[in-house]
């Protein structure tokens, strides 16, 4: 018996994570990938291929990255098995039930629970764990029981994000405006603080909803979950949706005028005053001290 894992690639951090969290439940782990040739994403028929597998192996887990593709082929998993799914675990225990602790309301609480069916089936909670490099990952083709209906859903082409520039996901240093900003055009301040820095820029929903940046920008729940080694978040009050997406950074700077902001009971450092006086000010002193 083992815990079959899947896994995006062997380099994706949030796969490493799950195959770690995978270890808890004690049995033998077992990490794969899709060789899916020339058909690209097709949640369905990645599901039917891991049910699949996972019956070929024995697994009595099956678990998979709480990312936008592991959660979306677990559920269509769960759909096949008819089986229960938790999403977004930051631990889980073996036992029968497999006992797991799970993010909900965007971060606000943790909520303990113990899942049923078999296998059981989860996904993992965004740096809920630190990752490790994965000692070794199988690569299975597409499954001969894939159904041409499973086929017919998938990605035939990727067009990627315009602007260039370091991805939000992988930056060591991100800088983020919120409503604070005012508008599309007080982004020139981020935007030169995060140029100096080599870092990407991010945003906050309420940004993103009055059109001043486009959604890739977003962090938060419903946008890019980030974990940078600092996080400069400016004009933003620290809603509980966005904390949640960026959770996973070391340390986090915090810059707005209004000292109340429940952005500082999470922040390592504060400032308190108007971004757009701070904001300039660190790009100034960066630029004195390169000379």
């Amino acid at each position: 018996m083992t815990t079959l894992v899947f896994v995006e690639s062997a380099e994706d951090e949030l796969s490493q994570q799950a195959v770690v969290m995978a270890g808890s439940l004690g049995a033998p782990v077992s990490a794969v990938s899709i060789d899916t040739g020339s058909l690209g994403f097709a949640p369905a028929a990645w599901a039917q291929t891991l049910v699949d597998t996972a019956r070929e192996q024995g697994a009595t887990a099956i678990i998979a990255p709480g990312s936008d593709r592991g959660n979306e082929v677990l559920a269509h998993v769960a759909a096949k098995l008819d089986q229960p799914m938790a999403a977004n675990c930051t631990a889980i225990a073996a036992g029968d039930p497999v006992s797991v602790t799970r993010v909900r309301w965007g971060g606000s609480l943790l909520e303990e629970a113990q899942l049923h069916g078999s296998p059981a089936l989860l996904t993992t909670a965004a740096h809920a764990v630190a990752a490790e490099p994965i000692a070794s990952v199988q690569t299975v083709a597409i499954s001969d029981g894939v159904s041409d209906a499973d086929r017919a859903v998938h990605v035939s082409e990727t067009v990627p994000a315009g602007g260039g520039g370091v991805s939000l996901a992988d930056a060591d240093v991100v800088v983020s405006g919120g409503r604070g900003v005012g508008s599309a055009e007080g982004f020139s301040v981020i935007e030169e603080l995060a140029a100096l820095l080599g870092a990407a820029v991010g945003c906050s929903r309420a940004v993103t909803s009055a059109g001043w940046r486009p959604h890739s920008d977003q962090v938060g729940q419903t946008g890019t979950k980030i974990s940078p080694e600092i996080y400069i978040a400016c004009g933003i009050s620290g809603a509980t949706q966005h904390m949640a997406g960026c959770k996973g950074a070391k340390h986090l700077l915090a810059i707005n005028p209004d000292g109340e902001a429940s952005i500082f009971s999470s922040a390592d450092y504060g400032v308190i005053g108007d971004l757009h006086e701070v904001v300039p000010a660190i790009s100034a002193e960066i630029r004195k001290v390169r000379g």
